[in-house]
């Protein structure tokens, strides 16, 4: 079966993309990233998607109607024979237009367990809420921030002490293991979104990390 051909947008350092360019090498990983686009000329995570030998391009948005923008970046995408996008740090909001255009074939990433703390300052927000704990998670992407049918999702603890910044890097952690994750289940098509709800085929029982007890 052939992978699919994969676009990861970036605006930044791309630690993400580094993560998912990690599995991606394996043989026996079902997708393979065609494509890295940028927003931002001379973003850092471009080099680590040259360095891995993967085709990079900048479409910069300043000065740019967001029509235009977004019809040079669809444009970019099919030419490349992209089937599937990967949003990793792509600060850039994609208007209802673009996303119905590619429904249901563009994922993103959220330090967050949605649909709690969407939008910027999460780890602020989540201390100064006093949750214990807080994680990121993998969706399909709506036209609305940080919205959109969940694939997966990983669970961090909230330390006492923690700052936003010890927060961050441990959350980051489990985005690197999370996002590699759901990109192969969805490449696999085992993760099928049905209404507004994503079903996993053979996704085998969860683990809670503890066991329940019997019922009597």
């Amino acid at each position: 079966m052939a992978r699919v051909r994969v676009a990861v947008l970036i605006s930044g350092r791309g630690s993400n993309l580094e993560a998912l360019i990690r599995h991606a090498v394996a043989a026996d990983f079902p997708a393979e990233i065609a494509l890295v686009i940028s927003n931002v000329a001379g973003a850092l995570g471009l080099r680590h998607a040259e360095a891995a030998g993967i085709t990079t391009q900048v479409i910069e948005h300043r000065g740019k109607e967001r029509a235009a923008f977004e019809a040079e970046l669809d444009r970019a995408l099919r030419a490349a024979g992209v089937e599937l996008i990967c949003l990793a740090g792509f600060m850039r909001l994609l208007t209802g237009e673009f996303v119905r255009r590619w429904a249901d074939r563009i994922l993103n990433i959220h330090p967050s367990l949605l649909p709690a703390f969407r939008g910027l300052d999460v780890h602020e927000r989540v201390i100064a809420a006093g949750v214990r704990f807080t994680g990121c998670t993998v969706h399909f992407v709506r036209p609305e921030m940080d919205a959109g049918p969940i694939v997966g999702q990983a669970v961090v603890p909230v330390a006492d002490g923690d700052t936003a910044e010890t927060l961050a890097v441990r959350v980051l952690e489990a985005e690197h293991a999370l996002y590699p994750l759901a990109l192969r289940l969805v490449a696999e098509r085992r993760a099928e979104v049905i209404g507004d709800v994503v079903r996993i085929r053979d996704a085998g029982p969860p683990d809670f990390g503890f066991r329940l007890n019997p019922a009597r």
